[in-house]
């Protein structure tokens, strides 16, 4: 599949788009004024441990303390002297000192407060960035990611990327980092990159992230809690690491210091793949060129047409994400079983495209049109899964339930894009609507009456919104004037643009104010 990459600078933001076969997959938005912390390294400082929880707040110098679970912290789980690192956390051997009945819950052998306690210094790394009113997540499970492999410091562990498709070359360069484990210390993660990467060019890369590691520990050690002891690369360099593989063929940047940022990094890394790169200088913006900018706004909204005419809806709250899929204009061709079918296959690879796009995580339910036939799921089913292979971020997928329900969990390691681009409606807070013109005139109706029964005045002015007004004096024309006429009322309208369509005021002759809503 034929992958462009898309990178817009200016003084305001760095967005970065991912497209794949000219469609719209990822996008990855960095403002200039806000510092990310994604990746970071920090000497932090615990400030509270709770037990209850398994949870710790350690003070990283962030505007909220970070937030830290005894599943991101590293010990020894088999004796040896894997978790053990200088100054920073005690190494427990969970063999000889598991409790008959775990004390953690959750399957955790200890309490959280048997592994760190207030005021003690530690060194993390932020995994999860602060989203809403939650501050930053972090581990002590530190991994420093380079081009082709990902080094563990604390850690044994050795992985290859699953997306390397060939078992020959999975175990060759297993083979080659069990090789080097006799030399350095740490685990590593063999990336999707490092496919038919000679022994060198891996070696070289592991002495280049040892070092690193080495760095920031001195560094860590020199530093008093709270501070900054690393940061990861700029978002552009990040994104060329991360994700600019064999399989892209064009990457096109509109910024010349960021195409030259970008020339150097890959020349000194990946010089093969240095004639991909291009500066775009054309006078149609980058991301309008390429229908960048009219796909964003269809990932803002709650519906999404799929080409057959049915369409999902996408709904993102506070616990969980909701997606619905309908048929919709599709009526398909005479067997409803078959319509079905049809409208969810196509559905599945929208509602992965989406997820990804709009970086969707937590708890997602999809509820996929009903379908009576066993074979019918089965195969939406596995569409499903493997769609959801080539994302980035872990997803554990559950079977259809005995509602129709497909329930996951997708990693969440950064705010969704509609996070990060929109904010709660002032009008709405939040909820999606607001009162109907109807239900306001009414209320309005009853304030006058309460109004006038508590002041007996016989004249009032009322201020609404400009859309209240207008219905009053059309569609509610005849009822207003039953009003004035059993009240003996004279009322007076002025209309308010600005005025919030629930609110209104009611004043009297005087100008004294006597409702307000």
């Amino acid at each position: 599949m034929e992958k462009e990459i898309l990178i817009s600078d200016d003084e305001y933001e760095t967005r970065c788009a991912v497209l794949e076969e000219g469609i719209l997959n990822e996008i990855h938005i960095e403002r200039k004024a806000v510092k990310p912390v994604l990746g970071n390294l920090y000497k932090g400082r615990v400030e509270n441990v709770l037990p209850g929880m398994q949870v710790a707040f350690v003070d990283i110098g962030l505007e909220r303390h970070a937030f830290l679970h005894i599943s991101d912290l590293k010990y020894n789980n088999n004796g040896d002297e894997d978790g053990k690192s200088d100054d920073e956390l005690p190494t427990l051997d969970m063999q000889s000192a598991t409790p008959t009945k775990p004390r953690g819950g959750r399957g955790f052998p200890f309490l959280i407060t048997d592994l760190i306690s207030k005021n003690q210094e530690l060194l993390v790394q932020v995994g999860k960035e602060p989203i809403g009113s939650k501050g930053a997540r972090v581990t002590s499970n530190i991994t420093l990611p380079g081009r082709y492999v990902v080094y563990l410091p604390n850690s044994s562990t050795i992985g290859v990327s699953r997306r390397i498709e060939s078992a020959t070359e999975r175990d060759r360069l297993r083979d080659m980092a069990q090789n080097l484990k006799a030399d350095v210390e740490g685990g590593f993660i063999i990336r999707t990159a490092a496919e038919g990467l000679s022994e060198e060019e891996f070696a070289a890369e592991i002495r280049y992230l040892i070092n690193q590691w080495k760095q920031a520990r001195e560094r860590a050690k020199r530093k008093s809690a709270p501070s900054l002891v690393s940061r990861d690369v700029s978002f552009t360099n990040r994104i060329v690491r991360d994700m600019f593989t064999k399989e892209v063929k064009t990457l096109l940047i509109d910024s010349q210091s960021s195409y030259q940022e970008t020339i150097d990094y890959v020349t000194s890394v990946m010089p093969s793949l240095k004639d991909r790169i291009s500066l775009y200088n054309e006078d149609t913006t980058l991301f309008e060129a390429y229908g960048v900018e009219k796909e964003l706004k269809k990932a803002l909204s709650e519906k999404i047409w799929l080409k057959c005419g049915g369409h999902i809806i996408i709904q993102q709250t506070e616990a969980m994400v909701s997606i619905d899929v309908n048929t919709g204009r599709f009526v398909g061709q005479s067997d409803p079983d078959d319509t079905i079918l049809s409208a969810n296959l196509e559905a599945v690879e929208e509602v992965v495209r989406q997820i990804q796009l709009r970086d969707l995580g937590g708890i997602i339910v999809v509820d996929f049109i009903d379908m009576d036939e066993p074979a019918h799921r089965k195969q939406v089913f596995k569409l499903l899964q493997e769609a959801l292979r080539k994302d980035k971020a872990r997803t554990n997928i559950l079977h259809f339930s005995d509602l129709g329900l497909v329930e996951m969990t997708r990693q969440r390691t950064r705010p969704s894009l509609s996070t990060l681009l929109t904010e709660q409606c002032p009008y709405c807070e939040g909820h999606g609507t607001v009162l109907s013109i109807e239900t306001v005139a009414i209320g309005l109706f009853r304030a006058i009456k309460v109004a006038h029964l508590q002041t007996r005045q016989s004249k009032l002015r009322i201020i609404a919104n400009d859309h209240i007004i207008s219905h009053l004096n059309a569609q509610m024309s005849a009822k207003f004037r039953d009003l004035k006429r059993s009240l003996k009322l004279e009322l007076t309208l002025e209309p308010d643009a600005d005025l919030h369509l629930e609110d209104y005021r009611i004043f009297a002759a005087n100008g004294e104010e006597l409702f307000l809503n």
